[in-house]
């Protein structure tokens, strides 16, 4: 049955005109990338998550809060992109405009492989930005070192570049995401849960336009039901078979 419905959704490869695909945590964990819980080992086990992504957390810890994210950077030391991250990157540069990237991961590994125009609903872990409203004196490349960095003028603290909880994902990111869903023919849905909205609506939304969605993860998922056809592997598995030559 599984290699009947990998020879459907490979049919439904070849014949659309536009691919929207959607990635989440388990394209990572599948080349060594912890999960935000998973990071939380040793000393930072003690703290609770609203403590370390929320504006609330960093700016009653800054420092702490500047740290994990530094630790998280340093863990991503020596991951590499994975056969499904290069599978994709290699079908966007055979087929030009015929595939968009839509990711809830913050890890830039999609970028690594060399994917391209990647919309990153959840923003980027190796990014800064702000933690206020920029003034003129605001420049990024020229804030004073520190845990975190700061504005040398009127202090405005440096914070990572991802969505924190409570936060609204990028809208701009946002909006091409949703563009990408409603003109696509074919949506797959790759190692996420689909338990996070609004990146999990993405799918919904695509059906509703008339697209077919195709579900690849190794367990259930909560986009199961809206699924064309789920087709249960790891993405490093299944997307060089969907997408190879």
């Amino acid at each position: 049955m599984q290699e009947d419905r990998l020879d459907t959704v490979r049919t439904w490869v070849r014949e659309a005109r536009h691919i929207a695909v959607l990635t989440g945590a388990g394209v990572s964990a599948e080349s060594g990338v912890p999960t935000f819980r998973d990071a939380q080992t040793g000393y930072w086990a003690q703290f609770r998550a609203e403590d370390m992504a929320t504006e609330a957390g960093f700016r009653a810890h800054p420092e702490r809060v500047w740290d994990w994210y530094q630790h998280r950077r340093q863990l991503m030391d020596g991951v590499q992109p994975n056969a499904g991250h290069l599978a994709l990157a290699a079908f966007q540069a055979a087929h030009p405009d015929r595939l968009t990237l839509i990711t809830q991961n913050v890890d830039g590994l999609h970028q690594r492989a060399g994917s391209t125009g990647v919309l990153c609903l959840h923003g980027d872990l190796f990014a800064n930005r702000w933690l206020d409203t920029p003034r003129n004196c605001c420049h990024i490349d020229d804030a004073v070192a520190g845990r975190p960095p700061t504005c040398e003028r009127c202090g405005n603290q440096v914070r990572p570049g991802v969505v924190w909880f409570g936060e609204m994902l990028p809208l701009a990111v946002f909006e091409a995401a949703e563009r990408a869903a409603n003109a696509c023919d074919l949506m797959l849905v790759v190692g996420t849960a689909g338990a996070v909205y609004p990146a999990a609506g993405l799918a919904h939304l695509a059906r509703s336009a008339g697209a077919r969605v195709a579900v690849l993860n190794p367990n259930p998922s909560e986009l199961d039901g809206t699924a064309d056809a789920v087709l249960r592997g790891t993405s490093a598995a299944l997307l060089p078979q969907l997408l190879g030559a």
